[in-house]
């Protein structure tokens, strides 16, 4: 019979304990960190989203949602072929049709993977013609999916890359789309992790307020 209370009143601390833990962890501390994110930082804990709101617009409806600086999107036309008038991101392999944020990842194919190779090849040669460079001057992001995907960046080689021919869709001084591109550089974090790179969301953006599509 002793052990048997004994059993129960463990059971009995164990249970309160994990409801008092439930309550603590569980519920208080996502309300907190919600609630300090809200008030502190609201822009970045509702998903850093940018609208065109106020802003010349081109592609995109004035004050709709444009997307978020967190996470890489198409800028193609419903056939899929990239609009001319927007720099372009680097490829996706995050769901069927890329830029997918449900379907976050990568292709998992290895360097010497035929069909990565071939997928390469084809989309060098496509850049190429669509910038009018020689394929050796077609960077390697351009031509490679992120892991995730999802990357909403690029690097000032391949954003710098595509000045010409924005410049020409647009009727624009290429000296002016590439100071665009060269003040949107970021650079490294702490001035040693990372790149620097480009936000396309970000540069396309400005590329529309300071010269809309008509």
């Amino acid at each position: 019979m002793s052990n048997l209370r004994g059993t129960l009143r463990l059971a009995g601390v164990a249970l309160r304990a994990m409801l008092v833990l439930t309550l603590v962890l569980g519920v208080g501390y996502t309300l907190a960190i919600t609630g300090i994110g809200q008030l502190a930082l609201p822009w970045q804990a509702n998903g850093s989203m940018v609208d065109t709101k106020d802003r010349p617009v081109g592609g995109w409806i004035g004050g709709a949602p444009a997307g978020s600086l967190l996470l890489g999107q198409t800028f193609a036309d419903a056939k899929g072929e990239a609009l001319p008038q927007y720099f372009q991101p680097r490829p996706s392999a995050a769901g069927e049709k890329g830029y997918d944020p449900s379907a976050s990842g990568g292709s998992n194919l290895g360097p010497n993977n035929a069909d990565l190779v071939k997928a390469v090849t084809q989309r060098r040669a496509e850049i190429a013609a669509r910038e009018q460079v020689d394929p050796s001057a077609v960077p390697a992001d351009a031509v490679t999916a992120s892991g995730s995907g999802l990357d909403p960046q690029i690097s000032p080689a391949y954003a710098l890359l595509q000045v010409n021919r924005i410049a020409a869709a647009r009727g624009m001084d290429p000296a002016v789309v590439r100071s665009l591109v060269e003040s949107k550089i970021q650079a490294r974090d702490l001035g040693y992790l990372g790149e620097p790179r480009v936000n396309v969301l970000d540069l396309d953006l400005a590329l529309d307020a300071l010269h809309p599509v008509g």
